[in-house]
């Protein structure tokens, strides 16, 4: 009895820990931004402070601000190319190339029909996603043709966050995450379990809970906890395997072990 016990405890055990991914600090360098957007591959860090947008490598840092527009609310640096900012009260975008000169704009509120926009992620080709506040629904936009391509069925939940890439994007609500594909099309919808922002890298999902980090596996539906030093998140970043935490005074480097 005592042998099945302990049999029952090591395989109950291993199964647990396979439910966590683990996070090993490789590095921390002091850094002050408002809010950290994005670290790429090269480790070029994007960031905003004081409402300028910042692109920042070992060489050099270049900005780009438009006070015009008053207060940046988000800025997604998926498509480096592209770079898209977003000045929420003046319900305006700006697209950035990799300079960070202008190459777009656009004013929902010159469009016809209006368009009542509270988020917005970058999509493939001259695309971009915007929540519509109005109709509550996700529209895959494109600025150019100023026509919508593909949008999906209202959304009645509080939206958190958007992020997306070529191929899908992520709605995350107050009660659910949801996950489109280009057409518009719901391909999985989860629970959400206090999650307030996310993150995605190639087609996973990085989620934030309290001072908390989750990922998200393609195709599945329960996130797995990611085991971090005790590091206070204001904001995160992922590309490959590492993750990128920043505490208000430092960037920390972590190196994500994936199964």
């Amino acid at each position: 009895m005592k042998y099945l016990f302990f049999l029952f405890f090591v395989i109950s055990t291993s199964a647990f820990s396979q439910e966590t991914v683990e996070a090993i600090l490789i590095q921390s360098t002091k850094i002050e931004v408002d809010t950290l957007v994005s670290v790429d591959n090269f480790g070029t860090v994007y960031f905003t402070k004081n409402d300028v947008f910042y692109k920042k490598d070992t060489s050099k840092s270049i900005s780009y601000n438009n006070l015009q527009l008053g207060s940046l609310y988000s800025a997604n640096t998926f498509n480096p190319l592209k770079i898209n900012l977003f000045y929420k009260d003046f319900n305006t975008l700006v697209i950035l190339d990799n300079r960070l000169a202008e190459i777009f704009k656009i004013d929902f509120n010159l469009l016809t029909p209006y368009k009542n926009v509270t988020h917005v992620s970058t999509g493939f080709d001259n695309t971009i996603w915007i929540f519509n506040q109005d109709q509550q629904k996700l529209e895959l936009f494109d600025y150019k043709t100023r026509t919508t391509r593909a949008q999906t069925a209202p959304v009645q939940n509080m939206v958190l966050d958007l992020k997306s890439n070529y191929n899908y994007c992520w709605l995350l609500t107050k009660n659910h995450l949801y996950i489109y594909n280009y057409f518009g099309a719901l391909v999985s919808k989860i629970e959400n379990l206090g999650y307030t922002a996310i993150q995605i890298f190639n087609k996973n999902c990085f989620l934030k809970k309290g001072n908390s980090l989750y990922y998200l596996k393609e195709n599945t539906k329960i996130p797995k906890e990611i085991k971090i030093p005790n590091l206070l998140i204001h904001g995160f970043s992922v590309t490959n395997e590492t993750l990128y935490i920043y505490d208000n005074k430092n960037l920390h480097e972590l190196q994500l072990k994936i199964n």
